[in-house]
């Protein structure tokens, strides 16, 4: 998919992906995780979401990364925080307190820029991407991060009747992203009681993945 796609959902505030309230999934999984204090956790694909207020109310440390700008400055005005700017290489860099979010091509991002993190959480990231792009994504995620471990929210429909974004994407397909570096468990499944898009039937899964020693 193009990045103007997505810039141009943005610009028009066409972003029903969006929720007015952090996830409950990621509420009733986080825990999983076992993570200590001011934990770094990294959210790729990240938009405005709520669950990174919840996150840094948990005393996490949060990074993020997001192609749009309007997103990332909407996101710093709904936590009230005025972020210092930067250019680092092709990206834009937005920081504060326990939280960086780089603003560009997620495939520009290294683990340089990022730093040692504590676990991933993929809240809308795989999901977002058509398959023909998933492999590299999944490939570029792992290097960046140094195979850490991750929080991968999924959903299942049939694409036969909408097509994504978002997509629907089955644990075979989640193996074959990732069962080579992690082992994997879906923790939570739920048929969604308001539908996708508030009338598609649609299953939600929580997956943890844990690295392969």
């Amino acid at each position: 998919m193009e990045a103007n796609f997505w810039h141009e959902k943005w610009k028009i505030n066409q972003i029903g992906f969006h929720l007015d309230k952090p996830n409950p999934l990621l509420i009733n999984t986080l825990d999983k995780l076992q993570l200590s204090k001011n934990a770094k956790i990294f959210l790729p694909l990240c938009g405005k979401t709520l669950d990174i207020a919840y996150l840094l109310e948990q005393d996490f440390q949060v990074v993020g990364n997001e192609l749009s700008e309007v997103a990332i400055q909407a996101l710093f005005e709904a936590l009230n925080i005025s972020p210092e700017i930067s250019q680092v290489g092709n990206l834009t860099l937005y920081q504060a307190d326990n939280i960086q979010i780089y603003v560009g091509d997620f495939f520009e991002l290294t683990h340089e820029m990022l730093g040692e993190i504590d676990a991933v959480y993929d809240r809308a990231s795989l999901i977002a991407l058509p398959s023909e792009m998933r492999k590299r994504y999944s490939e570029h995620l792992i290097k960046i991060t140094n195979n850490t471990q991750q929080l991968v929210i999924c959903l299942e429909y049939d694409q036969s009747i909408m097509n994504g974004p978002p997509f629907s994407l089955n644990p075979v397909e989640l193996n074959e992203h990732y069962a080579k570096h992690y082992s994997l468990d879906c923790v939570e499944s739920n048929d969604s009681e308001d539908g996708l898009k508030g009338k598609y039937p649609v299953t939600e899964s929580v997956w943890i993945l844990l690295p392969l020693t």
